[in-house]
């Protein structure tokens, strides 16, 4: 056991604890992340002039931190791994996927949900679900809050390669 963790941090200048701090597709994921959701929230509180700590880990909106976060993982991992590997055309079916999700099941998701609140709202006052809670209804994204979660995601992991 010893060997294989002396012969797993022999290869990189760090001890294995702080390896992930050095990790360049994870910073970049996190990272594009990070940018995604505080642009949420600036551009709530300059729309609405209004401060909402939801935003900063709420979903939906513009831009798509979840597009932003693969986008950049795939792109990390194919500047770090090369773009032929197995791991990058991991990262970008995973990236696929979960774009492509955002703006198909969870948009029209979030549009049946919006749909939902009405009819519950003119239901009669002694139906029983009269008083129940609302559902979410930004859950998913147009397909240009896709498009910039993606792009934002590919400028940070570029970014950050060249750093």
């Amino acid at each position: 056991m010893d060997s294989e963790v002396s012969s797993e941090s022999s290869s990189s200048s760090y001890p294995w604890y702080l390896a992930i701090f050095h990790n360049y597709p994870l910073i970049s994921a996190v990272l594009a992340f990070a940018i995604a959701q505080t642009t949420k929230f600036l551009i709530t509180w300059y729309k609405e002039n209004r401060w909402d700590p939801k935003r900063l880990v709420g979903s939906g909106g513009m831009p798509s931190s979840h597009s932003s976060t693969v986008t950049a993982l795939a792109m990390a991992v194919g500047f770090n791994e090369g773009f032929g590997s197995s791991f990058f055309a991991l990262a970008l079916i995973l990236a696929s996927v979960v774009m492509y999700d955002a703006f198909g099941v969870r948009l029209h998701a979030g549009k049946q949900a919006e749909v939902l609140n009405q009819i519950v709202c003119e239901l009669p006052i002694d139906h029983p679900l009269a008083d129940s809670r609302p559902l979410r209804e930004l859950l998913g994204h147009t397909p240009n809050e896709v498009f910039a979660g993606a792009a934002l995601g590919i400028s940070v992991a570029t970014i950050a390669y060249f750093i």
